[in-house]
């Protein structure tokens, strides 16, 4: 942990969970080998994301949503023949505004944790995740540092696990918590935090480009337990195995992979995480 991160490309498949089940998607289809994702033909969805999260949702020069998580939302609707909507939520918004049924999904780089399957449902996972310590170029600050040091100034995206692992891991710590991932990296570019506890792909596409450039990972990743992501849904919706049976469909045709190219590719990020199969 006390070296900085060595970025080496990977495939594509270390990005991307393959998928949950190694064993045929038994839910996938009815008793008469009818698609049950064929249910929500003609059905409107309106989809949540947070637009600040970069490559998985943000927003063009012409203010429109772009990133994998939005074409990903867009193959599964199309998969499902549903009519979706996609929105911009802010992060603190979003499970309120679902159980409050402004929208009907969540597809916006959420965790799965046993403290947000209280509230609401999950589908299977669609990507796993892990978090890196971002500093100045030159600053020797380590994560490990915050445990013996008193108030150091540290950020994260507040409601998320790099913000909970902050707060339980390291309380010493002044830990800073912003309602984007945007307004974080201002701080962190500006100097008013020292380190920045971010999900690996949005941070190493930030240090690719802009103010990021003067900036660097330090240590190794830090895997959680909570680093898989899932289609968050209201408690009890069907649009669940609805969600599943389309996304193993695309597992299954080859879409899922092509969905993520061109913006997990080797030539712009460097996962490390392995993917699994539960």
């Amino acid at each position: 942990m006390l070296h900085k991160l060595a970025l080496l490309p990977l495939t594509l498949s270390a990005l991307i969970l393959s998928g949950c089940n190694n064993s045929p998607n038994t839910d996938a289809v009815d008793a008469g080998g009818v698609s049950k994702a064929a249910v929500t033909e003609g059905q409107e969805i309106t989809i949540a994301t947070e637009s600040s999260y970069k490559p998985f949702s943000y927003t063009d020069a012409d203010g429109h949503l772009i990133g994998y998580e939005i074409d990903l939302a867009n193959a599964l609707c199309e998969q499902m023949k549903a009519k979706c909507e996609i929105i911009s939520q802010d992060w603190d918004g979003l499970i309120p505004g679902l159980k409050a049924k402004k929208f009907d999904a969540i597809i916006a780089g959420m965790s799965i944790t046993p403290e947000r399957q209280e509230v609401v449902d999950f589908t299977d996972p669609y990507f796993k995740n892990s978090l890196i310590f971002i500093t100045k170029k030159g600053d020797d600050l380590k994560i490990e540092d915050l445990a013996d040091t008193d108030g150091v100034a540290v950020g994260a995206q507040r409601s998320t696990i790099s913000s909970q692992y902050l707060e339980e891991m390291y309380p010493k710590a002044d830990i800073k918590l912003y309602d984007s991932q945007d307004n974080a990296y201002l701080d962190l570019t500006s100097g008013r935090i020292r380190g920045l506890l971010s999900d690996k792909v949005i941070g190493l596409d930030w240090l690719k480009a802009g103010p990021g450039l003067d900036f660097e990972v330090k240590g190794n990743e830090i895997n959680t337990g909570d680093d898989t992501m899932g289609i968050a849904l209201r408690k009890g919706d069907p649009l669940v195995a609805q969600f599943n049976a389309a996304l193993a469909e695309l597992k299954a045709n080859g879409q899922y992979d092509e969905i993520g190219k061109p913006y997990m590719s080797l030539d712009n990020t460097d996962m490390a995480t392995t993917a699994e199969s539960n």
